[in-house]
Formats: C-alpha cells, structure tokens, sequence
C-alpha cells in the first residue's frame, strides 16, 4: 500500500485559517555545486523546522537530503512527493523522510507541491529542479502569490540569467514582489523570522 498524505486535497483558493502547519517546499537538485551549496541547504532546513515548518520536497540524495537532515535534527515533519511508477527506478528515500507521497504523474506532483506551499525555496539542480522552479514562478506571479526564495550560487545565477534576457520581466499586472533572492543562511534565518513575524502579527 503507499503512504499518502492527509494534506493531499486542499480546498480551492484557501489555505489560511485551516488551523494546519506551515509547509515549506524546497526544491534541489541531486547533485550539489560544492560542499558549501549542500552545507546551505543543511541550514536552510534546519532555519524552516526550528521555525515550525513542514518540509515538502522529492525525497531523495543531495540538496534534498541536505535539506532534510537540517529538518530533522531540529525536530521537524520531511514529506517526500514522488511519481508512483519511478520509485522503484529512482531509488531509495533518503533517511530523513517521514512521510511519502505517491502520485501519477508530473503534473499531479506539481499541483501538489504548489497548492500545499505556503514558501517555495529553491537551490541548484538539474533540469527538473529547473522544471519545478519555472512551475513555482509562473504559479506565484498568476494562481497564487506564494513566496519563492532562491538561495545559493547556481539559482542566484540562473535567476540573474532570466532576468537578463527577459524570460522573467515585471509588468504592471504581473509584480514579481513574490521573488525573493537571498545570499546566505544568515540573511535566509532574517528573512525568514520577518516573514514568520508578519504571519503572527496577522494571526
């Protein structure tokens, strides 16, 4: 039988007031630039637990891993969505997930990160992790205002490239306030306790 998540349906358009936790979606590729990339994403997880968030990500090795086991050695929930007929192919969760998710395909794991996400944090990767951070962008500037923050060398790199050539451009209609880059695990801890102050002060 595979596991599935109790937050699988999410009511159409609302996520506040449901009395629920937090949930933070990171996204990482397999295959860190540096040990100092996958020590980032360490950290970044151990700053999204430590400030009460659940960590949603694909559940396997390198950044995701790094990710989680910053989650769990703070105490926190790590809920691994994958594609039910690649498990098996892609391999073994890495031993920080606590919960998994099987879906049936592509688009259904999209759709359930992004509708589950109250943060989407994205670091380096392949072109899937490329994949899940255009997806996160395009739902962000035109389904919901979701916060997405991208951290690290290689995503700042690729953030300033779509800037640049204007795959990523602001318009009266499409602000893109929602984007946040952030250079190092001490300005992600800032801005994530100003971000989590907004949402008590909102409360």
């Amino acid at each position: 039988m595979k596991p599935q998540d109790s937050r699988l349906t999410v009511p159409a358009g609302g996520r506040e007031g449901m009395g629920r936790q937090r949930t933070a979606v990171f996204f990482g590729g397999v295959v860190p630039a540096s040990p100092d990339e996958e020590r980032l994403a360490e950290e970044v997880g151990m700053a999204l637990a430590a400030a009460g968030f659940a960590l949603l990500h694909g559940g396997y090795n390198g950044l995701m891993e790094a990710a989680a086991r910053g989650a769990a050695a703070k105490g926190g929930t790590v809920t691994a969505v994958t594609l039910a007929d690649k498990h098996a192919e892609w391999g073994a969760f890495n031993p920080h997930v606590t919960d998994e998710v099987h879906l049936p395909d592509l688009g259904a794991r999209l759709n359930h990160y992004l509708d589950a996400a109250d943060l989407v944090v994205a670091m380096g990767g392949g072109v899937g992790t490329l994949h899940e951070l255009t997806a996160a962008l395009y739902y962000a500037g035109n389904i919901r205002p979701v916060p997405v923050w991208i951290t690290g060398p290689t995503a700042l790199g690729l953030l300033s490239f779509l800037r640049r050539e204007k795959w990523l451009f602001e318009t009266p209609t499409r602000p893109l306030g929602f984007i946040s880059p952030i250079g190092s695990a001490a300005a992600f801890a800032v801005q994530l306790h100003d971000l989590t102050s907004q949402k008590e002060a909102g409360a």
